[in-house]
């Protein structure tokens, strides 16, 4: 089948096989602490239709990549489909239209038929032979994934064409609808039985009893293992009538006819319905005394996790392969890239594990993606993560009390819009927001006595929401509390103070939010130690100039808008007035439509000037990160740091950058691919020319006129009162010498491989 795309793409199976070597000779090497897995063998991955996460599921694309960029044993999944003709295809789905263009061929194929006594509507292999399905692509099954890849010429694989040109190191076939088959009269016994004298089937799965059964004596000397499968604990097992749960319950009859089961995650880790993690179950330990090897499935990175997980899904693996009570014997993912990693590189890994690499780690409003940003929770939080330095973004109150808080207008991160304050919104066009509340609308005691915090939730249109059992835990935090707290951190390396709008708080507002931050400074004793370094941040020079004559400042300059270059002389500018500076994730790799497109000179070129770079703002929910780092944010924060030498990351989730520089992969003589940067622009060659990204005009280049900004004015003062809007007053500040008061309390290679396939 497709003799010609076949034989173009040997040349590539040369390709991948040698890269495949070279991963399997750098594969992981964590065998130094048992494993408690059945035999104590490391967990397996299994990729569920290659790399379903971003290709179409079971295309030569997806099983190619997850060869190429998973541990050097890693199990390629098919869902075994039957054709007219007898021929065994992978395919996810029993009915075609839902992963494939059929119905854009075959427009009266449509048939409804019974699949386990529930009439189905679709198109269904039994119709067609093998031949027929020729001119049929592959298409991303889940809307939520990119589609851009569907122009691809992914034709449907045949079993034999998976093996032969993908040869994986191992094979998992699925059969999940053995007795619709036999309804029309095709026996998958007998294509299993077949097949398996041609290429080596390592599994054989199904959640039908039956099947099972019919295959077991074929296969009790095989080294081909059987597993069963658990669909939904409430639904029926056809052949036994049984539920899957009541089967759960009688593992002693399962190892009658199965070596292991493959069970969903919540199996064993169950969710309530607010999606949070209950205590686990004892099905793996069950499993193990019974005999049989336990795999998890429903791996998905691209979806809401626990609330447990942070959205980080290494975390997720590794509470299946490394809690310390068990281990699954093998996880079922989308993206086996990241249960590749979670194996070789973090598992059995403690919080003082030895960093292996250089990398400042930030917080952004403290742990913020766990807890809401500047709160007590948030910092502690994050100082218990591993932070380096904690920042405080400054604003100031109506009566000049500076505080931490992520924005100036508190409908951001307060529950402001629930309380009495809520009729002071208003528009403010010099602040280019619409219909906030402001921080300087409000005394430090009307903040504290009636807002609450608020969790800021940056994708809640993707509904992705967090911790939402804390979402107003926390207490407002003072600078001079910040500053306290810093300060008694024996971890925490430094403090990162942010302050924005401070011309305009001065002039329109009367607030002079530079000389409260330098006030707090002196009074917390920051000026008079060494122990703790002190980084000023601000996108404004005036404001750094103001801080230029403590010579104990760091001065960290922040490009706020996304640059595609910068000029030498604006550096040598910004020499003038800051010692580091800040860029955002797309002035380092820029981005269209969720895609790389290429890689800026940023980086370096404000590096060979002596400036640290740190970079901003990395989260952990897939939907921050382009597709190119596969919905992982520890290869979005590789490719940044091992790609383009970055100094630094500014992170909602410390955690996971502390993390990130401890893992063992980062170590090693020979750096394993899924611990290697990705290519930037790598996936577009594997585009049809109209599924691409629409071409942008590029992100501006930084002049030395966008760096110069002029001297901060006087502090204006204001009238005495101002009206809050719920009877009260609020007094203005009182200057003081200008200063208020203050109150002190490798895919690189694997991604250039696949590239050339647009020639199969």
């Amino acid at each position: 089948m497709y003799k010609l795309q076949f034989l173009v793409c040997l040349f590539l199976v040369v390709l991948l096989s040698s890269l495949v070597a070279l991963v399997a000779a750098q594969g992981s090497r964590n065998n130094t602490s048992k494993w408690q897995t059945l035999k104590g063998d490391s967990p397996l991955v299994i990729a569920r239709g290659g790399f379903s996460g971003i290709f179409p599921d079971s295309s030569l694309y997806a099983y190619q990549l997850a060869v190429v960029t998973s541990l050097p044993n890693v199990v390629v999944w098919c869902d075994v489909q039957l054709t007219k003709d007898g021929v065994g295809i992978c395919f996810p789905d029993l009915r075609l239209e839902n992963g494939s263009n059929i119905d854009d061929y075959f427009k009266n194929g449509r048939k409804t038929y019974p699949v386990n006594g529930v009439p189905t509507p679709g198109w269904f292999s039994v119709d067609f032979t093998l031949n027929d399905l020729e001119p049929v692509n592959l298409k991303q099954r889940i809307y939520s994934r990119a589609p851009n890849f569907d122009g691809s010429l992914q034709k449907i694989l045949t079993v034999e064409d998976v093996v032969k040109f993908t040869r994986p190191p191992g094979l998992w076939l699925n059969v999940q609808h053995d007795a619709f088959f036999s309804q029309h009269n095709l026996t998958m016994r007998t294509f299993i039985i077949s097949v398996s004298r041609r290429v080596v089937v390592n599994y054989i799965s199904s959640p039908e009893v039956s099947f099972l059964r019919s295959i077991i004596t074929r296969f009790r000397t095989s080294p081909t293992k059987l597993i069963f499968q658990f669909l939904g604990p409430d639904d029926v097992e056809p052949s036994t009538n049984q539920t899957y749960g009541s089967l759960l319950k009688n593992l002693t009859f399962i190892q009658t006819f199965a070596s292991g089961i493959l069970v969903p995650k919540n199996y064993i880790w169950p969710v309530d319905n607010s999606l949070y993690l209950q205590p686990h179950t004892s099905v793996v330990s069950d499993a193990h005394k019974a005999g049989l090897e336990v795999f998890a499935s429903t791996f998905i990175s691209d979806a809401a996790l626990p609330y447990n997980y942070s959205y980080d899904p290494v975390a997720e693996y590794l509470n299946y392969v490394d809690n310390g009570d068990f281990s699954v014997d093998g996880v079922l993912s989308d993206f086996p890239i990241t249960p590749s990693e979670a194996i070789d590189c973090f598992s059995h890994m403690g919080k003082n594990e030895k960093e292996q690499v250089k990398l400042l780690v930030i917080s952004s409003e403290g742990a913020s993606g766990d807890y809401p940003g500047c709160t007590d929770k948030a910092y502690s939080k994050a100082i218990s993560d591993g932070v380096d330095v904690l920042d405080c973004p400054v604003q100031i109150t109506n009566d000049g009390i500076p505080f931490c808080l992520g924005s100036i207008n508190l409908k951001d991160r307060t529950n402001v819009d629930e309380t009495n304050f809520s009729n002071l919104a208003k528009s403010n066009p010099d602040l280019n927001i619409d219909s906030g509340i402001y921080t300087y609308n409000l005394t430090w005691s009307q903040i504290q006595s009636t807002l609450r915090p608020a969790i800021f939730n940056p994708y809640a249109n993707f509904s992705l929401f967090r911790n939402t059992k804390a979402r107003n835990d926390g207490n407002f935090m003072q600078l001079s509390d910040f500053l306290a707290i810093a300060s008694n951190a024996s971890s925490v390396s430094g403090v990162l103070i942010s302050i924005e709008n401070a011309a305009y708080l001065a002039e329109k507002q009367g607030l002079g939010v530079t000389d409260a931050v330098l006030d707090a400074l002196s009074k917390a004793g920051y000026n008079n130690q060494t122990a703790k370094k002190i980084m000023i941040k601000s996108s404004d020079s005036a404001v750094l100039k103001k801080f230029k004559s403590s010579s104990n400042y760091e001065l960290v300059y922040t490009v706020d808008e996304d640059i595609s270059d910068i000029t030498n002389s604006t550096i040598s500018g910004i020499k003038n007035f800051a010692s580091s500076v800040v860029i955002t994730k797309r002035s380092v790799f820029p981005t269209d439509k969720a895609f790389v497109t290429t890689q800026t000179m940023v980086v370096p070129k404000l590096q060979a000037f002596g400036f640290p770079v740190y970079v901003q703002l990395f989260r952990n929910e897939f939907a921050s990160q382009p597709w190119d780092f596969f919905s992982d944010a520890y290869m979005e924060i590789n490719t940044h740091f091992s790609g383009m030498g970055i100094d630094g990351v500014i992170t909602e989730f410390p955690a996971t950058a502390a993390k990130y520089r401890r893992n063992r992969c980062l170590g090693y003589k020979d750096i394993p691919i899924y611990m290697s940067p990705v290519q930037p622009g790598g996936l577009l060659p594997l585009m049809t020319e109209q599924l691409l990204p629409p071409a942008l005009a590029p992100s501006p280049i930084l002049s030395e006129n966008d760096v110069v900004e002029p001297p901060l004015p006087t502090v204006v003062e204001k009238p005495p009162t101002t009206n809050t809007g719920n009877g009260s007053t609020a007094p203005g500040p009182t200057p003081r010498n200008g200063q208020p008061t203050t109150v002190a309390s490798m895919i690189l290679s694997s991604i250039a491989v696949l590239a050339t396939l647009l020639l199969c």
